[in-house]
């Protein structure tokens, strides 16, 4: 009995073994297995999309599906093994913990052995998976059928009464290609599909090809052979000048190069290649096109940006980005199409509401209101109608046929993504229409899913903003807002694309949106959540072990039990954003979500970090900016995989003496310095820093710090933020810091540092409170790199600033604020040349307007706020003898001196807006609640009631968030004058100003040179919140969050301040 009981067990025991042996071996062939089986998936799809038959389309996606499960089932095993293969015991020496450690080493090994099996098992059902497919729907090349041709062929054949809002690019297109100059020239038009490239192409094309001896058109397409298309140049030369043709099928490339040559020599010509895709059609097609120096033109559409790059190389290129159309051009062209030569073209009035709802909708895409717009014509004949079908529209765009030209059209260009670039345009589906993402959110979201891949130039946060800059190129992604250097700060992609990744998240199973509506299905499988409603409609949501990743945009409370219990079931979480919800504490299984590697509670109402942190052994970034300090706990510092670490104030009680275990850690802020300075040795063992921010600095451990920054050969930006009435700082900075691009000092210095003078790529330099003396503004001007440079509150002493000829050549913003002292700023005629925007606000002393701004000729902003009554007197447009020195700015914003009166009114008037607008969204509450802070600061003054009135409105809105509306004017001026307003006191020395970081708290993330926790990288997740986001504080383009006074605008484009 013994004997065949070991008979048994003993093969068995061999085998596992064997696998455990193997297991690593087993691991790496699933992992190049399953990058096969993905590609596999890719071409598949294609296959699926070119399909035009419905029904077997709709069998090869259920198919598919089943695919992506198994592919899943594949990336989850992997990761399970990485998590077994990464657990290591704590070290202990005593028996006990020895014992624990045997016992965890068995438990570990069955779980490997696990581990093993379910590979053999997931081997399997991909090969039986793959091998079905293959066999019932063999993948080979389809063509993109009759319907592309169709769709290509519409714009050529439009007439010119039919074309609606091109007349300015008609215009402009047609001056760039019969003026100017007689080399050859490549004009291209870029924009997204269907804005209406090959529209204007044609219509120009028809308008200037008589000025040229020779004009061809031709369509290339995605996929195009370089031979046809020479033969086809060729053929169609001699067709125009009604030659015979040569025998072109029998030419090999080159000769094809010379006939095409021969034909164009000596000729003005103009070609029109219509939708070019490959970056490198130019490198094929330009010894073909030879340059006979009398303005031959080639004209090129494109919605992929880096084909024009390309041209640069061997030619001029002028480039015309295509807008979309007004939303009144738009609302014209949907009646002429909908109402043909009825109503003369014009739109009833009866129709004209639902009509602007329709192309908003469409957000002024021509392809979809011409679409829709022949829809209408043949089945809506009433305003009724039109109610109905509006508010169906994104139903109709996917189900009705006469319509799925538009999301195949925008589907050409999903396609023809690379792999993991089209995993990086569906995230954008996974926030709501309209949303503006910060860059630094969906970079670090985007890293944590695994769609970055390192390589060994440069780290994942540069790999991934090249990959967004790719989509943008593409035309797929809009840019938002930009940072003052020009880099992209936030994006959003247009309602139609996101209709178009909504649809392809369903069919893919790569995102589950969940709203208060229910309007978008799930698929059979889920990836990954996006959770827009209450915690109610939840619970009908099945259980489903493959999500990956949840984002709540809820308005709703969400308590620890749903969390708890949401928690518990998706267990294999990369990614949890919290971002602007109503979350109250953490929940208590955070430390089982081994996976985690993106954790965010930011604007959340959270208070601390539990110990259970210590356990998500894989997390890379924490954001804890929750507007308040918040204390991280010892065991943080377990985590050794953390890049970056986000509070509004990060206190180091408890990680003082440990904190230099974290050594992947490349971004932290807002590190509060404990009193003995300890923190700061630990800091120089992270060597890996790029970000370092830093608050209650004492300048005694000037030398601590300096040693540890001498340590971070990586570092592009430093903050140092001085704990109030304390000694200067003096660093000495020895090491090149060869990367830092941004430096922000809030407090007194010895002197101006001289290393900051050897800073070579430093772009944004920001001085406050450092009471100088003497600024070495010549050293200064020689900064290569310098783009921002900002004197806010008492940084200098001195009473004149002079910019010598030569200086600051790149130089594009220059603020200066609250220098008391300061009495003359003089500008030599060479210097400031790049200059684009100037600010100046309260300087009592300065009565007289800069010396030289006239020479400033590339200046589009000035901003002259709370300046001597002399001052504005002197720019005033209709008497000032100084206005013609700035005649030329074309937006000037300037405010009256500032008085207890104003402020009185000031304050009457957002009472009064209280009345109309009290949004309880997390995130707005800075705006007022920074307003009112600093007006307390002010409270030496009279009248004690009035400010106990203010006082009452700031504990208030401590607790009540709000966001304000005034009036309808363009925001963009308001939103400057506001800020600037709500900086008024900066620097006033009050005594809790070390407690704010050198100012209120930047709770909203709106920006701005006077606030320390300011971010304007793109890479920086400081960035806050969306513009139409529910939750957030909004921004310039957030019509809704309009904060600032009236703005008039007389003759001369001076913008005064009504009261």
């Amino acid at each position: 009995m013994a004997e065949t009981a070991v008979s048994f067990v003993f093969p068995k025991f061999l085998e596992a073994v064997k696998m455990l042996r193997d297991l690593p071996k087993e691991v790496e062939e699933l992992t190049d297995e399953l990058e096969s089986f993905q590609d596999f998936i890719h071409d598949a799809n294609k296959m699926a999309e070119a399909e035009e038959d419905n029904n077997r389309r709709d069998r090869m996606r259920k198919r598919l599906m089943r695919l992506r499960k198994t592919a899943f089932f594949m990336e989850d095993v992997i990761d399970d093994y990485v998590i077994c293969d990464e657990k290591q015991p704590e070290e202990d020496s005593r028996c006990a913990a020895l014992l624990c450690e045997a016992v965890e080493f068995i438990k570990t090994q069955i779980l490997r052995l696990q581990i093993a099996y379910r590979i053999e098992k997931v081997k399997s059902l991909a090969h039986t998976e793959k091998d079905w497919f293959e066999n019932h729907f063999p993948i080979g090349s389809r063509s993109d059928g009759s319907i592309w041709d169709n769709i290509r062929m519409e714009p050529h054949f439009i007439k010119e009464d039919e074309v609606v809002g091109l007349e300015g690019p008609i215009k402009t297109l047609k001056k760039w290609l019969t003026e100017g100059r007689k080399e050859r020239t490549v004009i291209s038009i870029v924009g997204m599909a269907g804005s209406g490239k090959t529209t204007l192409s044609k219509q120009v094309f028809d308008k200037v090809h008589k000025h040229f001896e020779c004009h061809v058109l031709i369509t290339v397409s995605r996929s195009y052979d370089i031979e046809k298309l020479l033969r086809d140049l060729t053929n169609k030369i001699c067709e125009e000048r009604k030659e015979d043709p040569p025998r072109v099928e029998s030419m090999d490339r080159m000769k094809l190069i010379e006939e095409v040559n021969k034909l164009l020599c000596k000729k003005r010509y103009i070609v029109l290649f219509d939708d070019v895709w490959n970056e490198t059609f130019w490198d094929d097609i330009k010894f073909a096109l030879i340059d006979n120096k009398n303005g031959s033109r080639i004209l090129i559409t494109t919605r992929v940006g880096k084909v024009v790059d390309f041209c640069k190389n061997s030619s001029f290129v002028e480039v015309y980005k295509l807008q979309p159309l007004s939303k009144e051009k738009s609302l014209e062209l949907l009646c002429k199409k909908a109402f043909g030569y009825g109503f003369d073209g014009c739109c009833p009035k009866d129709y004209e509401e639902v009509g602007l709802d329709i192309v908003r909708k469409c957000e002024c895409l021509p392809l979809a209101i011409v679409a829709i717009g022949s829809l209408l014509y043949r089945k809506c004949k009433s305003p009724p109608e039109w109610r109905r079908f509006s508010q169906n529209l994104s139903s109709e765009l996917q189900s009705n046929s006469e319509l799925q030209s538009v999301t195949k059209i925008l589907s050409l260009s999903y396609d023809d993504l690379p792999k993991n670039l089209k995993s990086c345009l569906l995230y954008f589906g996974m926030y709501p229409e309209d949303y503006e993402v910060k860059c630094g959110r969906l970079i670090q979201q985007w890293i944590a899913e695994g769609f970055v891949k390192q390589d060994c130039r440069r780290n994942l946060e540069e790999v991934a903003q090249e990959q967004l800059m790719e989509l943008i190129s593409r035309s797929l992604v809009l840019v938002a807002s930009f940072t003052t250097d020009g880099k992209v700060k936030a994006c959003r992609v247009h309602d139609s694309i996101h209709e178009m990744i909504r649809e392809k998240m369903k069919n893919t199973g790569f995102c589950h949106y969940i709203d208060e509506h229910n309007d978008f299905e799930s698929s059979d499988i889920i990836r990954r959540l996006t959770i827009a409603t209450s915690s109610k409609c939840l619970s009908e949501c099945r259980e489903e072990s493959h999500v990956r990743s949840i984002i709540f945009f809820t308005k709703e409370d969400l308590s620890e039990d749903f969390t708890s219990a949401l928690l518990a079931k998706y267990t294999r979480l990369k990614v949890l954003d919290f971002e602007f919800t109503r979350l109250w504490d953490v929940p208590k299984n955070l430390g089982s979500l081994i996976h985690l590697k993106y954790l965010s509670f930011r604007k959340t109402s959270i208070s601390s970090l539990p110990k259970s942190i210590g356990e998500l052994q894989n997390l890379e970034t924490l954001d804890v900016r929750t507007g308040e300090e918040i204390e991280i706990p010892k065991e943080i510092t377990k985590l050794r995989k953390l890049r970056c670490l986000f509070g509004y104030r990060i206190s180091t009680i408890e990680v003082k003496d440990s904190l230099g275990k974290l050594t992947s850690l490349e971004k932290i802020h807002e590190l509060v310095i404990d009193e003995d300075g300890v923190v700061i040795r630990e800091l120089g063992k992270l060597n890996q820093l790029r970000d370092l921010r830093l608050s209650n600095f004492l300048g005694r451990h000037s030398d601590s710090l300096s040693s540890s920054i001498n340590e971070m050969q990586l570092l592009e930006r430093l903050d140092i933020f001085v704990q109030y009435m304390t000694e200067p700082i003096d660093l000495h900075i020895t090491s090149s810091l060869s990367k830092l691009r941004k430096l922000h000092l809030v407090g007194t210095l010895k002197a101006f540092p001289s290393w900051i003078l050897q800073l070579q790529s430093l772009v944004k330099l920001y001085l406050k409170y450092s009471m100088l003396n003497n600024i070495p503004l010549k050293s200064l001007g020689n900064i290569p790199n310098l783009l921002i440079l900002t004197f806010a509150s008492r940084s200098y002493k001195g009473e004149t600033l002079h910019f010598e000829n030569g200086g600051f050549g790149k130089l594009k913003e220059l603020q200066f604020k609250a220098l008391y002292k300061l009495r003359s700023i003089v500008i030599d005629s060479g210097a400031l040349q790049s200059l684009e925007k100037l600010h100046m606000f309260r300087i009592p002393k300065l009565k007289t307007v800069p010396s030289g701004i006239q020479y400033l000729q590339k200046l589009q902003v000035l901003d002259v706020l709370y300046m001597p009554t002399e001052f504005q007197q002197r720019i005033y447009p209709e008497t000032g003898e100084d206005h013609w020195m700035i005649k030329h700015v074309p937006d000037v914003l300037r405010m009256l001196n500032f008085n207890d009166q104003l402020l009185l009114d000031l304050v009457v008037k957002i009472g009064q807006a209280f009345k109309y607008v009290v949004f309880l969204c997390m995130g707005a509450i800075d705006v007022a609640y920074r307003f009112c802070d600093d007006i307390w600061a002010c409270k030496e003054k009279k009248n004690a009631k009035f400010y106990g009135l203010l006082n009452g409105w700031n504990e208030l809105l401590a607790r009540v968030p709000v966001k304000l509306l005034v009036g309808d004017e363009p925001f963009e001026a308001k939103f400057r004058f506001g800020r600037a307003l709500l900086d008024d006191l900066y620097g006033s020395g009050r005594p809790d100003d070390h407690k704010r970081l050198g100012g209120p708290k930047d709770m909203n993330g709106l920006g701005g040179p006077d606030k320390p926790n300011e971010s304007i990288g793109p890479n920086d997740p400081e960035n806050s919140s969306e513009s139409n986001d529910p939750n957030g504080a909004g921004g310039p383009n957030d019509p809704t969050s309009k904060v600032g006074t009236k703005i008039q605008t007389g003759q001369t484009g001076l913008k005064t301040p009504m009261s």
